[in-house]
């Protein structure tokens, strides 16, 4: 099926959204709410995220990923900055100070992230997926646990073993 979504998709085809939609919506409902706790603006972001898909088809490469692997990476960004949109000015996650980060500054974060990457690599598949869900799809606490059959302290539990993992084996003071 992803081929020929592929397919259409790169033809400009919009018969390819429709069945983009019906293959993957319930995986792009779940990571936009997951953030997005207010139904409207969810509803928005699911919409927003189908329009960059198709605004943006061009720069997605399949010999870096799957088209779920990058569909799910449009969802969650589109679903932060839907959420980075809504804080009050004085509670974004912005620099404060405008200013760009120098090329040092922005090598330093590369190498740091790369870092971070490859250390969640070495987790284990549970704590790998406690991770994502807590760090990257910013799920609540109360989520995960039931959505993994745990307890709301053992989730707290985990994730400060593993944060504490983390900082070990990146040094420290990365986390």
């Amino acid at each position: 099926m992803d081929d020929r979504i592929l397919a259409l998709l790169s033809a400009g085809d919009a018969e390819g959204i429709t069945l983009l939609q019906q293959q993957y919506d319930s995986m792009v409902r779940y990571i936009v709410r997951g953030i997005l706790h207010d139904a409207r603006d969810a509803e928005e972001c699911i919409s927003d995220v189908y329009l960059r898909v198709w605004e943006r088809f061009a720069g997605f490469d399949p010999a870096r990923g799957t088209l779920a692997a990058w569909l799910t990476a449009v969802a969650r960004n589109a679903a932060v900055d839907r959420l980075r949109q809504r804080r009050p000015p004085d509670q974004r996650w912005e620099e404060t100070d405008g200013a760009a980060p120098s090329p040092e500054d922005e090598v330093l974060r590369r190498e740091r992230a790369e870092q971070l990457r490859q250390a969640v690599d070495t987790l284990s598949a549970s704590d790998r997926v406690l991770f994502y869900r807590k760090y990257y799809y910013l799920q609540s606490t109360a989520q995960i646990a039931a959505e993994l059959g745990l307890t709301e302290r053992a989730v707290e539990g985990r994730l400060y073993r593993l944060r504490r993992r983390l900082r070990k084996a990146l040094g420290g003071d990365a986390l």
